[in-house]
């Protein structure tokens, strides 16, 4: 099992960011242009962790060793269902260096899109405040 997968279905959102590599790209279903960045992709994760229901993997494709990863999801955003494939590339460190996720149908889609834009929101502020204060304290 990738460790991508055993910190999401054991909900320690906190760990992932360790999973990422720091210059991590991440291709959203909902955005034109990539992120880039641990601590970026890190707070996309966190905002998903909260609009995601009943997240669970049905599927694994690649095996212990392997770069390349899909981890095949189903869960429920504002009781609709939703389906979905995370993409991942990982480096020889074992850090994700490639993030790209894909969701399905369209309704269920729109719903994560408008619920993410509150969360990503905030969490961007969060992590806005939390860098201001680092700068603060040196």
């Amino acid at each position: 099992m990738h460790p991508f997968r055993a910190a999401v279905e054991a909900k320690q959102w906190d760990a992932l960011p360790q999973l990422l590599a720091e210059d991590v790209v991440f291709r959203s279903p909902i955005a034109h242009k990539p992120y880039h960045g641990r601590d970026t992709v890190g707070a996309i994760l966190g905002a998903v962790s909260n609009v995601f229901e009943d997240l669970t993997y049905a599927k694994e494709i690649g095996g212990e060793g392997d770069v390349d990863h899909a981890l095949v999801f189903n869960a429920k955003v504002g009781g609709l269902d939703i389906q979905g494939c995370d993409f991942l590339h990982t480096r020889e460190d074992g850090l994700i260096d490639e993030f790209t996720v894909m969701l399905r149908p369209l309704k269920a889609v729109t719903l994560f899109a408008e619920k993410m834009s509150v969360q990503f929101a905030a969490a961007m502020e969060q992590m806005a405040q939390a860098h201001a204060a680092a700068e603060a304290a040196k």
